[in-house]
């Protein structure tokens, strides 16, 4: 597979660098395309399907391709990938933005609306004019029929009383009409002053008028004189009391409606129903029920007639939760120290479910208390939650001192009470806090854990509440993310301190189990010290030897931000040290001329009392990757059956950033095997900054796809490799390097001659051994041109279906016209020479026009470019007798087509054979063969040479 050494440079003035293109293709199934206001394409898709949108680039390097959604980014995609969204819903509707950018020039943005049409079933809703509703609903009254249905397009109505349209020019007692506010999404028949014809069956028909496929869709609605909005009732208690683990059962049945009201169970907001529920019907079970299925129930009843009726229960799970208590000292008295002769009172709070059924007891050392003249006892009303209970001890006496205990309960019991224990006695003190000594100011460093501790005394000892003092005058949240956290021995314990855990925090006793006095807090300072910050982190930078640069390593931030130190090695070669100023922020290291010797990893430590931060440079001389082009024209060609070329161009990434390129490796593997062929690729000179490179490859067989690789090498070594992969299907390209092209249509491939997609029908390969018997006479060749039946060739077929002016056409391969000397080439060209490297050839083939319907044989030269245009170059019609002919023309050919019109009849078979193009001028040319386009003419570049064959008369 010995590759051949191809132009260099090539292209425009011998640069590929160009900036990107790009196009939006759909690729799915789609309704239809439409170009609306000339600048935005709406793409319509029905919900359900499958959306494919292609962003098909060009420009070099190859662009980067990102797909967003109106401004909201999207995901990033491969150059050419495709956007695919399954089972598009119509949210997903809008306009979608290709972005292609490749650093040359702006970037190119192409968008596409996408219209996701849908239709919903439509819905049939009744109502009565409000201020005429009697209990019986419609005798004599106006009534309204709505239709009310989503759908993208807008909804077609239509109304049928039972298999007839309603329509207001048909009956005066109707009026059909759209409320302005519903954008096209309901229409309402009125029926004015109810009749009893009106008594019937009512069909609204939506449509989108079959747009996507989308059929019609129906409802009905039977009005008759029982018709009547729906009514319920509870068959539940209101409140329902349950205890916890119980199972619930609700129950609503509809009182009236016709038709029978639909039944359901929400809660409201929205809130789900649990989730051990099951609900049928009108009956709504919850097993097993806890504290959070407490609250209220819905019983919903509708039947699109009027408004939906709905009865609500409370379900309430008994419970007592969140017991705490508090002691009081004389409010008479500004010492906070419960002293004997005065007052002191203790209070209890419950929360109860349901609130009424709370009840307090409370007991001294054990024993029942009772409310008396000094130990007075009160409670606050059933209707405040949570419930409280005080306890006031008048002129306190030593015998007072005990233990005092709050006992709450429901009064049907059925769950655990709660006991609340407080004692008092002479060592009953008020907290106090206090910060540890030399722990109001704590340092540590980021990634340790760190306690910070209050201790407080007292009897009993309150709970500690931490909080982030405000700063800036807004209060920081804990470090675990809340406003509060509450402790029982004074310490917080934060791990893996953060630098943005600095600041202020404040402890501080808990106004509950403990004395109801002013809080006592305290603070504590903490400083997080964290190692520098710097940038870069990593760079890679790229060299060539004897040049000069700079390192520039500099610091964002840092605790401590003084006393900063700063190291710069290569490798563990010591270079530099110093000390950063207290305004300085960056340091710099400076090579003059780069040797051998100072390729390398080089380090920048920039350090602190917390650690340090690293700036890492890697100085090398590696060359950049090479950027394969993607948009060479006829890249791919083809030698002999089933082997071919492929022209391989790329630019240099950054060439002149390193030492001179000398050579390229290239390796080459057929896809899915394990063996690469490499070869060595010298290069002469040096290469220029988007300079275009070629090389040729050939001898490429099947399986049709290659892995290639391409990596540059300086005297540095090897630089960084690139990979694409080749595919192609065998019809692209034809190689006319060694001067011709012959095809006898022998194979199936058809010497990579395809049919027009576009055409009425499509040529036939054929030969008379395998011809049809029941073929029509008259007509069509017996044998190949050389006289052999088991020879083949191409032909059209006239008899029917076909009619009269059908065309069919024969699109031949794409030609590379590069002869050997025009491959040999230097760029250094002139345009002058540009006859020389495109000479003229001889187009010929053999033709069989037998018949006496014979319509005509066309053959035309294709130009590719911003549009197709067709040159004709050849055209016979007409019966030329039982024999084959030869024609000739003198044409420039990049690629090859041929057309046929049918005549008026069956007998109208035409065959065409053995196709040559060789280099040259025609000699010799037949009768008939006269070029309708002379080849000293203007060079027309980058043709397909069409073989059409038309059918002639008839118009497409």
């Amino acid at each position: 597979m010995p590759p051949e050494l191809g132009l260099r440079p090539e292209g425009p003035d011998g640069f590929g660098l160009s900036p990107p293109t790009a196009q939006i293709v759909p690729s799915g199934q789609t309704c239809n395309m439409e170009e609306e206001r000339h600048t935005e394409r709406v793409y319509a898709i029905r919900e359900g399907e499958t959306l494919e949108l292609q962003c098909l680039v060009t420009g070099h390097p190859r662009p980067r391709v990102r797909w967003t959604k109106t401004d909201r980014q999207g995901e990033s995609y491969p150059h050419n990938e495709t956007l695919r969204i399954e089972t598009i819903s119509r949210h997903q509707g809008g306009r979608y933005y290709c972005k292609a950018e490749n650093g040359q020039g702006l970037p190119a943005i192409r968008s596409i609306r996408v219209d996701v049409y849908f239709l919903d079933d439509p819905v049939i809703t009744v109502h009565q004019s409000l201020g005429e509703a009697k209990e019986q609903f419609y005798f004599e009254r106006t009534v309204f029929l709505r239709c009310v249905s989503n759908s993208n397009p807008p909804v077609h109505y239509t109304w049928r009383r039972g298999r007839e349209v309603v329509s207001q020019s048909s009956d005066s007692g109707v009026e059909i009409y759209e409320p302005f506010f519903t954008q096209g999404e309901t229409k309402i028949l009125k029926l004015k002053n109810l009749r009893p014809q009106d008594y019937a069956d009512y069909t609204c028909i939506s449509s989108v008028r079959n747009v996507c496929s989308i059929e019609d869709k129906t409802a009905q609605f039977s009005l008759s004189n029982r018709t009547a909005p729906p009514s319920i009732k509870l068959l539940v208690d209101d409140p329902l009391v349950v205890n916890p683990g119980e199972t619930i059962t609700l129950v609503c049945a509809a009182a009236g409606g016709d038709p029978s009201p639909t039944l359901s169970w929400v809660r409201p907001g929205g809130e789900e129903l649990p989730k051990r529920s099951t609900a049928k019907g009108g009956t709504l079970s919850v097993p097993a029920v806890t504290t959070e299925d407490g609250g209220a129930y819905s019983c919903v009843a509708s039947n699109n007639v009027g408004n939906p009726a709905k009865k609500s229960t409370t379900v309430l799970v008994r419970g007592l939760r969140k017991g705490r208590f508090w002691i009081t000292p004389d409010p008479y008295h500004n010492d906070d120290n419960i002293q004997i002769g005065r007052e002191v009172k203790i209070s209890c709070q419950v929360q109860a479910t349901p609130p009424e059924e709370l009840q307090f007891s409370w007991l001294k050392n054990g024993r029942p208390l009772r409310s008396s003249e000094r130990m007075v006892i009160t409670h606050t009303d059933t209707d405040v939650s949570p419930g409280t209970t005080n306890l006031d001890i008048i002129d306190l006496k030593f015998t007072d001192f005990g233990t005092y205990t709050c006992v709450a309960s429901l009064r049907n019991g059925g769950i655990p009470e709660i006991s609340i224990d407080v004692n008092i006695s002479s060592t009953t003190v008020p907290p106090e806090l206090t910060v540890p000594r030399g722990r109001s100011h704590l340092i540590t460093q980021e990634g340790d854990t760190v306690d910070l501790q209050c201790l407080v005394s007292g009897k009993p000892k309150p709970i500690i509440l931490w909080s982030r003092a405000e700063e800036g005058g807004t209060a920081a949240l804990m470090p675990d993310g809340s406003a509060q956290v509450e402790s029982y021995d004074g310490v917080l314990r934060i791990s893996n301190v953060t630098r943005d855990m600095s600041g202020t925090y404040r402890c501080q006793t808990s106004q509950y189990n403990g004395f109801n006095v002013k809080p006592r807090e305290a603070t504590i300072q903490l400083v997080v010290q964290f190692p520098p910050t710097v940038e870069p982190v990593y760079m890679e930078v790229r060299q060539a030897l004897g040049r000069a640069f700079s390192l520039t390593c500099r610091l964002l931030r840092a605790h401590p931000a003084r006393l900063l130190r700063y190291e710069w090695k290569l490798g563990s070669r010591l270079l530099t040290v110093g000390q950063l100023g207290d305004q300085q922020d960056e340091t710099y290291y400076n090579v003059r001329a780069l040797n051998r010797e100072g390729y390398g990893e080089y380090t920048c430590d920039i350090t602190n009392e917390a650690g340090a931060g690293r700036c890492t440079f890697l100085i090398t001389g590696k060359a950049y990757a090479p950027e394969f082009y993607y948009d060479t024209y006829g890249a791919l060609w083809q030698n002999r059956p089933r082997v071919y070329g492929f022209k391989l161009q790329w630019t240099q990434m950054k060439p002149n950033i390193v030492d001179r390129i000398l050579a390229y490796r290239l390796g080459i593997r057929q896809m899915g095997q394990s063996r690469w062929w490499e070869q060595e690729i010298p290069i002469e000179g040096t290469i220029k900054n988007g300079e275009l490179l070629t090389y040729n490859l050939t001898e490429l067989v099947k399986p049709e796809s290659y892995l290639v690789r391409l990596t540059p090498i300086t005297r540095y070594g090897e630089g960084d490799a690139t990979e694409r992969i080749i595919t192609y299907s065998g019809t692209d390209c034809v190689c006319l390097c060694l001067g011709e092209f012959q095809c006898g249509f022998e194979d199936e491939a058809l010497c990579l001659f395809s049919q027009d997609k576009t055409d009425d029908f499509d040529w036939t390969r054929h030969s008379a051994a395998s011809r049809d018997t029941k073929y029509t006479p008259n007509t069509g060749p017996s044998s190949d041109h050389n006289g052999s039946k088991q020879g083949f060739y191409m032909y059209i077929e006239t008899s029917r279906p076909r009619l009269e002016g059908d065309k069919a056409r024969l699109l031949s391969p794409t030609f590379n016209t590069n002869s050997k000397t025009a491959s040999a080439s230097s760029s250094s060209s002139s345009s002058s020479s540009s006859v020389a490297n495109h000479p003229t050839y001889c187009f010929a083939f053999f033709y069989h026009m037998y018949g006496k319907h014979i319509g005509a044989l066309n053959v035309f030269l294709r130009q590719k470019g911003q549009t197709v245009t067709e040159t004709s170059v050849w055209s016979l019609n007409g019966n030329q007798g039982d024999r084959w002919r030869q024609a000739k023309v003198n044409i420039h050919p990049t690629s090859m087509v041929i057309e046929g019109v049918r005549g008026s009849g069956i007998e109208g078979d035409i065959a065409i054979d053995d196709v040559t193009i060789e280099e040259g001028e025609c000699k010799n040319p037949p009768p008939n063969s006269e070029s309708l386009a002379s080849p000293s003419s203007p060079h027309i570049w980058q043709l397909s040479v069409t073989i059409i064959l038309a059918l002639i008369g008839r118009q497409r």
